[in-house]
């Protein structure tokens, strides 16, 4: 098995990614600041910046990743900004996770829906059903329900805290209704309430009417069980949190068990004003993967990691793969991975691009497109990247989000007392320094990185032979354009910075991103060039910058970077920085009045320690070497009544962090497995709860130092790597095909036709968007394609049948599908 692929279970992988573009038609109709947050159910997982005084928001923001744990909904929330009260939500988008197929890969505009407590549920509640019958003492024949509520899994948090929930369970007809009640189980998101009801379905003959009103036998048919669960609000009121119903017709003479998820109120989320609250526009890309053992990826993953060889490169099975899917950066996302990850992508990168320069004319656009080999080198750059540009950019990224001054200079945006020459002078310091960090960054550039660039130099230099300058263009577009300019003005995307900065500061980084796009950019600080211009302001500023000066500082930073010559080592090599954030802590020792709480904290992991500090860019407070790390694992929830925990088991105590949603729970300990899988003392069992009170809650065992109860989920082999997937890639590449297969098809029959028929093309429409080539090479790596798909397909299907038989309906074994009504 390759280093980084999946191994021999069978795992089933959810990803999510998209864009979130712009609202239009908010109410209340006046200039508000609006943000705009993604949740899984009622889960917070991703934030916009802040669109300052505005009633139609642009926030344009990409998102991308992993879903850790099942969910119902996906949501949109937009709201409105307040300084001093409650941020107000305007209005939702909802989208069950089955409907999210329907909206893959389009730009959609949705209606804002109301948002109202009856429609905000998430979590499920277990329940166990029964019909007996019974003799009453006359002799007469009884059916009595039985309703035993077992547990609920996965309610919401309240304000930020685990809930108090209780549940009322009802026997629903035409003429009663009949309602019992649990007890209240305190702030757990998973009560377990193990209570039992009984309920007297059918009147025995002695049954006295207490109305005429009342029929004497009621009709089975249109009895229902309904439980309703609440959070018990003590001093206010309770608050809804979801409810089920279960015919009593479903039951019959059986004993039914299954877990069901809550559903909203009938009511809930109707409205006749959902037209006024405005709308949504959205990309929305859900995936859910099911990867096999790794044997069964072999023929696909040596046909596509053999591309780079196949000539043409159009005849490839990783170029067709982008030639049929409707938006090539789906191809490319796993496709960049899964090259990368054997060590195959350099020369795929080369291949793709001599086809690109074929059909380029003119020197001044080279790679100005948006092409398979420049969306793979853009992906190739944020996947290598991350560390080149937080050692070149974020100390002056910091400086400029920490202590800024102002810098607009354009005229009209400029506000009343603003003096444009101190600005200007503002602004031309932070592109000079943010400059000067680039063109002295080159001893940090990825060798990758430098590779490829190597690569596109040299083929641009042979395509236009007579342009002595195109070779340094051909890199530019992307170290400057697609790169380091992309990153100044979108620092929170590229993780320079934790949070999105303010309207002032994006402003400013915005203005430097133009500058170094120009600055970068070969011979644009000409004359000829500048009077070309859009904004005349930014015209006039570039005249203070000496030509001469900034490209030669460029040619050299160009050459260095474009250079397969090993670099000199820079003396003891610097850390590489993989995470950070803010999170909460559970304080190590006993505070004075000796219970332990949690703290906020802002964590740091790099390749060598993982720190703590009261405040980010402050002293740490607690380290740990990562070479001490001996094992990261979640943490039971029951153990704190705390959701999204995890564990960091060193030498000492256990360090138990609480992350602020699951998914970055989820991220942060990949991060932290990835980067102490090499230790020589991992654990290879843990306890999977907390010692407290002189106990562990897992196993009981009284003694501290006791072994783990639960065997570690990262107790794999040492030289392991899992930077990347390869076989989730693979799945992945796997799904594309799958999904478009239908084109293949058709690219199948135009190698064919032209393979047949030499003469012209009558119907060019069928065909005339691929790329062919060569016909017969091309049918050739189609054919291994489709054979390779249907063998896959074959291995899914078995496994589905597999997992399908194995759990039963509604069963314990397979919780999630119990009925739902």
């Amino acid at each position: 098995m390759a280093a980084g692929d999946g191994g021999d279970e069978v795992r089933v992988l959810q990803n999510l990614r998209g864009k979130i573009y712009d609202a239009k038609h908010l109410v209340p109709n006046k200039m508000r600041d609006f943000f705009c947050t993604i949740n899984l159910d009622q889960e917070e997982v991703f934030r916009t910046q802040v669109v300052e005084k505005s009633l139609s928001p642009y926030f344009g923001e990409e998102f991308y990743f992993e879903i850790p744990r099942t969910f119902q909904w996906l949501s949109f929330y937009i709201y409105d900004k307040s300084v001093l009260q409650k941020d107000l939500r305007i209005g939702k988008v909802s989208i069950k996770k089955e409907d999210l197929c329907n909206y893959t890969g389009k730009e959609n505009w949705f209606m804002l829906q109301p948002v109202d407590s009856n429609s905000e549920v998430q979590g499920k509640v277990h329940l166990e059903l029964k019909l007996n019958e019974l003799i009453t003492d006359n002799g007469s024949v009884c059916q009595q329900l039985v309703v035993h509520i077992k547990e609920c899994h996965g309610l919401p948090l309240i304000n930020g805290q685990n809930c108090d929930p209780y549940a009322t369970v009802s026997l629903v007809g035409p003429s009663r209704n009949d309602q019992k009640k649990t007890k209240v189980k305190k702030k757990t998101s998973n009560p377990q309430f193990n209570e039992t009801f009984y309920f007297e379905v059918t009147r025995s003959s002695s049954y006295t009417k207490k109305s005429q009103f009342q029929v004497e036998e009621e009709d089975i048919e249109k009895l229902e069980v309904r439980v309703d669960l609440w959070n018990n609000g003590n001093l206010v009121q309770d608050i809804f949190l979801g409810e089920i119903k279960v015919p009593v017709k479903v039951l019959r003479n059986d004993s039914f068990q299954a877990w069901y998820l809550l559903q909203p109120r009938e009511n809930g989320n109707k409205s006749s004003k959902t037209d006024d609250l405005g709308s949504l526009r959205l990309n929305i890309c859900y995936t859910e993967d099911c990867v096999l053992p790794s044997e069964y990826y072999t023929p696909l993953r040596n046909l596509l990691l053999k591309s780079s060889d196949v000539q043409p490169i159009s005849a490839s099975a990783a170029y067709i793969l982008s030639e049929v899917c409707r938006d090539k950066y789906d191809a490319v996302l796993p496709l960049v991975r899964l090259l990368l990850h054997h060590h195959k992508l350099v020369p795929f990168v080369a291949a793709v691009a001599e086809l690109d320069l074929k059909d380029t004319q003119e020197a001044n656009t080279i790679f100005r497109g948006n092409s398979l080999a420049t969306r793979c080198v853009d992906e190739m750059m944020k996947i290598v990247g991350k560390h080149y540009l937080k050692v070149t950019l974020k100390p002056v990224i910091d400086e400029i989000c920490e202590s800024p001054k102002p810098c607009e200079i354009d005229p009209i945006k400029l506000k009343e007392g603003d003096n444009v020459e101190i600005n200007m002078e503002n602004l031309r310091y932070y592109v000079d320094k943010v400059f000067r960090e680039i063109v002295r960054s080159s001893i940090s550039c990825p060798t990758l990185m430098c590779d490829v660039f190597y690569s596109l130099r040299h083929l641009a230099a042979k395509r236009f032979p007579n342009d002595p300058h195109v070779q340094y263009s051909a890199v530019s577009s992307f170290v400057f354009l697609r790169f380091f300019a992309v990153a100044v003005v979108s620092p929170h995307t590229f993780h320079l910075r934790p949070h999105h900065p303010d309207a002032q500061t994006s402003r400013t980084l915005t203005l430097i991103s133009k500058a170094i796009q120009t600055l970068g950019s070969w011979g644009s600080l000409s004359k000829s060039k500048l009077s070309s211009f859009k904004e005349t302001f930014m015209c006039e500023f570039f005249k203070t910058f000496q030509e001469e000066k900034f490209t030669e500082s460029v040619k050299k930073f160009l050459d260095d970077v474009s250079s397969t010559e090993s670099k000199e080592p820079s003396g003891v090599s610097e850390p590489v920085h993989l995470k950070e954030g803010e999170m909460y802590k559970r304080a190590q020792g006993r505070t004075r009045i000796g219970k332990k709480n949690f703290k906020k904290r802002w964590f740091c992991l790099t390749s060598r320690e993982f720190t703590y500090h009261k405040q980010q860019d402050k002293e740490p407070i607690f380290t740990i070497p990562i070479k001490n790390i001996l094992a990261v694992e979640k943490l039971d929830e029951s153990s704190f009544n705390k959701k999204n925990m995890f564990q960091v088991l060193h030498g000492e105590k256990p360090l138990y962090i609480q992350a602020n949603n699951c998914v970055e729970a989820s991220e942060w300990i990949e991060a932290l497995c990835r980067v102490t899988r090499c230790n020589q003392k991992r654990l290879s069992f843990y306890h999977p709860s907390a010692f407290l009170n002189g106990s562990w809650l897992c196993c009981k065992a009284t003694a501290e130092s006791t072994e783990g109860c639960a065997r570690c989920t990262a107790d794999v082999p040492a030289d392991t790597q899992i930077e990347i997937d390869g076989d989730r890639e693979t799945e992945r590449i796997y799904s594309l095909f799958t999904i478009n297969r239908s084109k293949l098809q058709k690219l199948e029959e135009a190698c064919g036709s032209i393979a047949v028929y030499q003469g012209p093309r009558k119907e060019p429409d069928d065909y005339s968007n691929f790329t062919i080539e060569d016909s017969v090479a091309t049918f050739h790596t189609l054919q291994q394609i489709i054979d390779i798909l249907e063998k896959l397909s074959e291995s899914h299907e078995k496994y589905q049948k597999k997992r399908s038989s194995s759990a039963k309906y509604g069963s314990e074994e397979n919780p999630i599908v119990g009925k739902v009504s």
